[in-house]
């Protein structure tokens, strides 16, 4: 009669499946959670962020805290996903969605099959304007999965926990940045040969903004491209076909810079790479190779020349990789051969240290010297450590006096374009979708 009972109002929704006595959607945050939310200045009813990670298999949550900002609170192992790298197309593929979506309250269900679980909203409009079709993509629980991200129950358990309080708290949706792997400069690299690139460059644009900001970027669609904003931070932005988002000059001038030290190391990883497949000695190991490829082969440095004066040899100095790692991750200082030293008021930035590379000489040596950032590599375990940048402290950009024809015409000027940041991405053309100096490609 006991067993009975129970099993009624189990049925009824009064008691949960593994006999709690509050319904598992309903159940509260542990005390530890709400302790370490607390711990991180985030409330727990603030809005919240989802980053998903296919290749590392981990989920993040991100908080706002009371600066405004959204800051990493924690990092899950994803039990399971299906496919391989790379965006759905259509049902039946098994392929775990890519891209930015938005869950709402009324993708939330409590009554999943696997424990927990909510929708991520595939197919979105970018999905549709490409054609892409299929339903029900989930994140949930019970380690399983057939095209979604499946967690722990557990795990699942306290994600679900965090987002119902973050709809309590008044945000009305929250951001998925669903994407292939952590898009740092050596990660793009690695994979630039793989046919979805044009795909993930798209998605990094996103993500650049995210890291530059510290909010939710606002998202639109046009012409089968995702576009980005500055966003508001409240509702994770919304999808729409040709938007018109406006964002801050500022947010412009940073994200357009943080690209261009992310493309400085991107051609340097990629040059390590290619070295090792014809059997030299990598840049980043000593060898006399930079980072340019023309007609299938790496160009020695000799061959490139050098905009170095024979009066000044280039000295060892230490440079700082930014790369497209969450705001919250540390830095590490490597060094960067072929640069020129700093006068002494950049002594203490450009310390001489131990050398790691000889990949940005001659024509490569003068862009990371004039970007005056230089490259970084990321450290996981500093995690936390550093919040995204105040990007109130970045110049508005002028307005553009022209651009030079070859990289070489640009070295007059002690800095690359000064007056316009965006410039420098004219200086380079896509070959085989490598992005190379446009005045190193052949034009036969």
């Amino acid at each position: 009669m006991a067993a009975a009972a129970l099993s009624v109002l189990a049925l009824a929704g009064c008691i949960g499946e593994d006999g709690n006595d509050v319904a598992k959607h309903l159940r509260p945050l542990s005390y530890q959670t709400v302790a370490e939310l607390k711990a991180n200045d985030m409330a727990v009813e603030s809005p919240l962020l989802i980053r998903i990670f296919k290749e590392e298999s981990e989920l993040e949550v991100w908080k706002q805290t009371s600066a405004g900002r959204f800051k990493h609170f924690k990092t899950y192992e994803i039990c399971a996903w299906s496919g391989e790298l790379g965006p759905k197309k259509k049902e039946g593929d098994r392929q775990a969605p890519e891209g930015f979506y938005t869950v709402t309250p009324a993708q939330m269900n409590p009554n999943s099959s696997y424990h927990l679980s909510f929708n991520i909203g595939f197919p979105n409009t970018f999905d549709r304007q490409l054609g892409r079709t299929g339903k029900h993509l989930m994140v949930h629980g019970a380690c399983s999965s057939a095209g979604c991200y499946a967690m722990t129950d557990e795990v699942v358990q306290e994600i679900y926990g965090m987002a119902r309080e973050s709809f309590r708290g008044g945000q009305r949706s929250f951001q998925v940045q669903a994407l292939p792997f952590r898009m740092t400069p050596a990660n793009m690299a690695k994979h630039a040969d793989n046919p979805n690139m044009p795909f993930w460059r798209n998605l990094k644009e996103g993500v650049d903004h995210f890291e530059v900001t510290g909010v939710p970027p606002e998202v639109g669609v046009c012409d089968r491209r995702y576009v980005f904003g500055a966003g508001s931070g409240r509702d994770g932005g919304s999808l729409s076909i040709c938007p018109k988002i406006e964002t801050p000059e500022e947010v412009r001038v940073a994200v357009a810079q943080k690209q261009m030290k992310d493309e400085m190391a991107f051609q340097v990883a990629l040059a390590d790479i290619r070295a090792r497949s014809i059997g030299e000695t990598p840049p980043s190991e000593g060898g006399n190779y930079s980072p340019i490829m023309v007609a299938g082969r790496m160009m020695p440095a000799e061959e490139q020349g050098s905009t170095d004066t024979p009066s000044e040899a280039p000295q060892q100095v230490a440079m700082t990789v930014e790369t497209a790692q969450d705001p919250a991750r540390a830095a590490t200082p490597e060094v960067v051969p072929g640069v020129t030293a700093e006068p002494a008021a950049s002594a203490t930035a450009y310390a001489p240290t131990e050398p790691f590379a000889s990949a940005v000489t001659g024509v490569w040596g003068r862009i990371v010297e004039m970007t005056r950032g230089g490259l970084r590599q990321p450290t996981p375990e500093a995690a936390g450590t550093i919040d995204p940048i105040e990007t109130g402290t970045v110049p508005g950009a002028a307005e553009q006096a022209g651009s030079p024809a070859s990289l070489a015409s640009a070295f007059a000027s002690p800095r690359l374009f000064p007056e316009d940041p965006f410039a420098v991405f004219k200086m380079f053309e896509s070959v085989d979708g490598v992005s190379v100096p446009a005045d190193t490609v052949s034009r036969r």
